[in-house]
Formats: C-alpha cells, structure tokens, sequence
C-alpha cells in the first residue's frame, strides 16, 4: 500500500505547500499552515496526471440577447426578514452560505424557510450531517412543521449528489458543509482541500439543476467562516447570523449578495417557537430605553433601506489612574477616541481625567459616521448629569475642525423618527435647509458640536 503524501495547507487562502512555513506564501497569513493530506492522482494511459476531475457540462457560448429572461427565478421563503436580507427570495440556481456561533439559530431558521417553501408546494431537501433524521423530526414536532419535505442524513457528498439528482428539489439545505467529504479524496472531513472539493461540486450541481442551495457554515473563534477564504468567493450569497445567545434578538446581515444589495440587515427574534421575525426592530429597540437618566439619545441608523432608531449609551466616571479608560461595545473604538479629543479641544468638554464607557443598546453596531454626534451628545450629558429630553433625537457627521457634517437619507430618518413619536430632530444644518419637515416634528439645524451641546444643555 502506498504511504499517503502529506502537504500543508493553509486554512484562510487554501494555498498548498509541500512543506510547512509559518507564512502563508500565497496570502501572507501568519500560522495558517495545517498538515493535510494530498489526494493522490491517477495517471492515464498516456502517462498523463487525470486528477479527481470531472467533464465540463458542455454549455455553448449564447448572446447576450438571445439568453432568455424569466421573471419567475426568485421564489419567496415568506419569512419577511430572511427574504429582505436575500433581496426578495431565493434565486433558482443560487449558492447561499449561512455563517454564525453555534447555537445562533441558523438551522432553526433554514427549517423554517425549508417548511414556508414546501406549504408553497416547493419540493425541499434537507441534508444534515450533524444530526439524525430522528433528531430533525423532534426539532420540526417543536416548530409545529408538519409540512412534506425531504430528510436526508448523510455526509458523503456523492451520495447526496445523487439524491439531488434523482429528486430534483426546488430547494435544499446543506448542514453543514464542513461535515460533508468526498469519499475519493484522502484527507478528512473539515479540511481545506475537502471543504474547497466539496463547495466546487455543489456549485456545479446548482447551475446544472437550477436546484438553489443553503450551505450552513462553522465558524472560528474569529468569527470569520471556517475553512478556505476562497469560500466566501465560490458562494452567490453570504449571510451571517450575529447576537448573543443569551439574548432574544438575532440579527442576519449579507456581506456578499450577487442578486441584491449587501446592507440590508434582518432582525429575528429566538423563541421556543423558533424564530419570529421583528417587523418594527425601532420600536423594540427603543422599548427598554430608560428614560429621565443621563447619558443617552437617541439615533436613527441606516441598514440598508431600512431606518432603525436605537438608544446611544454613555458612561463618564472620574479616573483613579494616570491613563483614563475607554471601553466601547457597539461602535468603532477609534473613532470614538477621536470623538472624545474633539469635544475636548472644540466644545471645552473636559474627558482627560474620566473614564469612558460607550454602549449601543440591543447589541447594534455603528459603523456610520452619522452617529458621531449622537455619542458626542451622550457623553456630554453624562458629563454635565443632564438628561436629554425623551423626544429628541440627534444624527449628524462630527468633523475634527468640531463642524457638523451632512448625513445621507437624512429625510427617511426624520420621517422614522416622527413615526415613533420623536417631536424634535437635530440635524445638520445643511440637511436641515432641503428637508420640510413632517408635522409635528421640529428640524434643528447645528453647525458645530459646541452649538449642539448649548442648544440641548
């Protein structure tokens, strides 16, 4: 029997080396080379290497033109949440990786969209390589899903390609991918090259059936997907379920979407039901807001199309030590530093000697640079031990020179804002100029971070 090679593959770009380096040559990472087994190549008659490779599909090159178009490729899961974040459905034919923590939901919520497609009267294929098919009736009996679907509990990915082929489903899910293997290759379940095999062949399989496909995905402790990076490249659609798993809210983001836009965001919340969908994540957020104490205002965000308010949180407390302490959940670490220097230098806010905290509500994060005024205008009460009046919300860009900046869409957030019962808006005074405001609701336009605090304070 031959002695099986052993190569080294790196685990974030898939790049192969006979021999192990703590630099990855092909991406640059640093110890990401993992010992792995190489599949061994057939050699044919004429001496030539005929690896584990199969016949092209024998697809002819069309027209643009002359390809025709079908209105109908989508298919609505009837999850409202799941079919925004996927930009109205599943396309026949996509490849959609669901990436999140263990315990997150992700099955949970694909044997929902599994159930909602087969009461469509979709024919659904469910694989699972984790559980059995004993255990996948216990979790439907306590969703209440009755609907028909089709069970499969097998990891070895020829056989599943074959029960694609024969039931030809409308829909399937894979869970997960990082247990599936192909049986003629060497190394084990979970590794790169059988991750990479596995991903290229399910692909190829989608475009050849029209079969749309959801492969659940591990992930490190990173939080990035496990396996190759090359993954998130071969895939149409990537989603990742984010939240606490001692919290109710579950929040689904796409990070890449060939059919849709790559902002939206849907918010889930955990049941013993399953997951139920927040159709007013604003309100909810908002619901445990605590009024008449310091430290807090209100923003109104952008996630995509969407408008989401959420309470800004801050915390200042004298420091007992040479270097004052900045903790941040929820925002960018720097830019609030940067923040902080500039209530310092332009709006007198001393910050030098206390510690700050900095909390978004409902575990959001702020990446935008319109919820700048916001934090400033939380950490100044705190500072000063005032409170905000509990109909105010507050959205601009802060500027180093202390300048508040125009902000995008800032007439969907005014008109968020006014749904909720929000009387008094502050904006930047460039916004302010070209928006007429909705009745009932008061523009302020600011210039400055400092005329902000003097207006509210």
């Amino acid at each position: 029997m031959a002695k099986a090679k052993v190569c080294y593959a790196c685990s974030a770009c898939g790049y192969e080396s006979p021999k192990w380096t703590g630099r990855c040559p092909g991406c640059g990472a640093w110890n990401t080379m993992e010992e792995a087994i190489a599949a061994a190549a057939d050699k044919g008659p004429a001496g030539k290497i005929a690896a584990n490779q199969r016949p092209g599909t024998g697809a002819k090159a069309m027209l643009l033109k002359d390809i025709p178009e079908d209105t109908s490729l989508r298919i609505p899961t009837e999850i409202s949440e799941l079919d925004r974040v996927l930009g109205g459905g599943i396309v026949e034919g996509g490849l959609m990786l669901i990436g999140g923590d263990p315990g997150i939901g992700k099955s949970t919520l694909l044997l929902q969209a599994c159930a909602r497609l087969a009461r469509q009267g979709k024919r659904v294929l469910y694989v699972s390589g984790e559980e059995s098919a004993r255990q996948i009736k216990l979790r439907a009996t306590r969703l209440d899903i009755t609907e028909p679907m089709y069970i499969l509990a097998e990891n070895a990915l020829d056989e599943v390609e074959n029960k694609i082929r024969d039931l030809q489903p409308d829909a399937a899910v894979i869970d997960s991918i990082q247990t599936m293997y192909r049986p003629e290759m060497a190394s084990a379940p979970g590794s790169v090259s059988q991750i990479r095999e596995s991903t290229s062949l399910i692909m190829r399989l989608c475009k050849e059936t029209g079969t749309s496909v959801f492969l659940v995905g591990h992930v490190t402790k990173d939080g990035a997907i496990a396996g190759p990076r090359m993954l998130e490249h071969m895939v149409d659609v990537v989603l990742y379920f984010e939240g606490d798993r001692q919290q109710d809210y579950r929040l689904l983001r796409a990070v890449k979407n060939r059919f849709g836009s790559v902002n939206e965001l849907g918010v889930f919340r955990m049941t013993g039901k399953g997951m139920q969908t927040v159709e007013n994540p604003s309100e909810e957020l908002l619901s445990h807001r605590a009024k008449g104490a310091s430290g807090s205002a209100v923003f109104c965000g952008m996630e995509g199309s969407r408008p989401l308010l959420c309470d800004v949180q801050a915390l200042t407390s004298p420091t007992y030590f040479g270097t004052p302490r900045r903790t941040v959940n929820g925002a960018d670490a720097g830019r609030v530093a940067l923040l902080l220097a500039v209530l310092e230098k332009r709006a007198g806010q001393k910050t030098y000697n206390q510690d700050v905290y900095i909390n978004v509500a409902g575990g959001l994060e702020l990446s935008e640079p319109a919820a700048d005024l916001a934090l400033c205008v939380a950490v100044a009460s705190s500072l000063k031990d005032r409170t905000l009046s509990p109909e105010v919300a507050v959205m601009g860009e802060v500027g180093l020179a202390g300048e508040v900046r125009t902000i995008p869409q800032c007439e969907r957030r005014i008109s968020e804002c006014a749904r909720l019962g929000f009387t008094t808006v502050i904006v930047p005074r460039s916004n302010a100029r070209r928006i007429h405001a909705p009745e009932g609701v008061t523009l302020i336009g600011v210039d400055t971070v400092a005329q902000t605090l003097s207006v509210l304070f």
